[in-house]
């Protein structure tokens, strides 16, 4: 971003967020304009909305430089989120640094059909949850934060992505609510108060070898590679998931995971073929994109 400051007109918030959303636009950057208001806010310390209320503020010269230097790297890719350390999910804002999968809104249909499920639990004082690849903790924290029923063990193998989601529970002060472990999917269990769960969700790793080389470089070359990479055709979590929850999973609980929009028909299939799943069935996105596979315990 190359920002005249010598330039007789003043650089306002308007002007910046127009100079700036026509920058990231031609640097092929998706939703420019989010973008400009997201880093302006964030370099003003104000929400979104306040921007609008001060067109004809001129940031000072420490606040001008931080911009251009975010903006210069936006424009290069880098996901806004690792740039501000946070991103929002489920109404709730989350921390984020880079090592860590920065949270998505079609997950929110994960959150949404598990606190369906919570809520028919009428008669249960606790519904125990366990959240296989937790990342920054967002589907365990969601869950929490709606469902003071929901008891949550939530597993990751990647340490940085625990020390993320550890700060996220702390922040929303739910220690006593959501355990987090070391572990890689169920291999750890042991170690929790409780080894059967009423509902067991997970967003795992589901982008295939062919399918990685052709994400956006604003996902290939900065998010993490094992939160996303599944093998040569994305679904090596799902067999993994699906071999070895029986035992942890209770007589009519309920396993839900998130998909890519293409993985529904072979997903099904992995849980139709259990021996122990029942009413398997697909929940759609927002989008209209085939998003969930959910099934019973027989």
């Amino acid at each position: 971003m190359a920002v005249d400051t010598n330039k007789q007109s003043p650089w306002t918030t308007k002007r910046l967020l127009e100079w700036t959303a026509d920058y990231l636009n031609k640097s092929r950057v998706d939703q420019p304009r989010l973008c400009a208001e997201i880093l302006l806010a964030h370099v003003l310390h104000c929400k979104r909305i306040d921007l609008y209320v001060k067109f004809d503020h001129c940031p000072d010269a420490e606040q001008l430089a931080a911009y251009k230097e975010l903006v210069r790297r936006c424009g290069k890719h880098e996901p806004v989120a690792y740039l501000t350390g946070k991103a929002h999910f489920y109404s709730l804002e989350l921390m984020v640094e880079p090592g860590v999968l920065i949270p998505r809104p079609e997950t929110e249909v994960l959150v949404t059909e598990s606190l369906d499920f919570i809520r028919d639990q009428a008669n249960r004082p606790t519904v125990d949850v366990l959240d296989l690849c937790t990342g920054t903790g967002c589907i365990a924290i969601a869950i929490a934060a709606n469902a003071v029923e929901a008891e949550i063990i939530a597993t990751e193998n990647s340490r940085t992505a625990l020390q993320i989601a550890q700060k996220n529970i702390e922040t929303h002060e739910l220690e006593g609510r959501v355990t987090l472990i070391e572990s890689d999917l169920f291999a750890e269990i042991g170690k929790a108060d409780k080894s059967v769960f009423d509902l067991i969700v997970s967003n795992p790793p589901y982008v295939s070898t062919q399918e990685y080389e052709k994400l956006e470089p604003v996902v290939r070359d900065y998010e993490p590679k094992g939160a996303l990479l599944a093998g040569n055709d994305g679904l090596d979590y799902y067999r993994r998931i699906v071999a070895e929850a029986e035992p942890y999973l209770a007589d009519d609980g309920l396993l839900m995971v998130e998909i890519a929009y293409n993985q529904a028909e072979q997903v099904m299939e992995l849980f139709e073929k259990s021996g122990y799943l029942d009413d398997v069935s697909v929940v759609k996105d927002h989008l209209g994109h085939k998003r969930i596979v959910k099934a019973r315990k027989k």
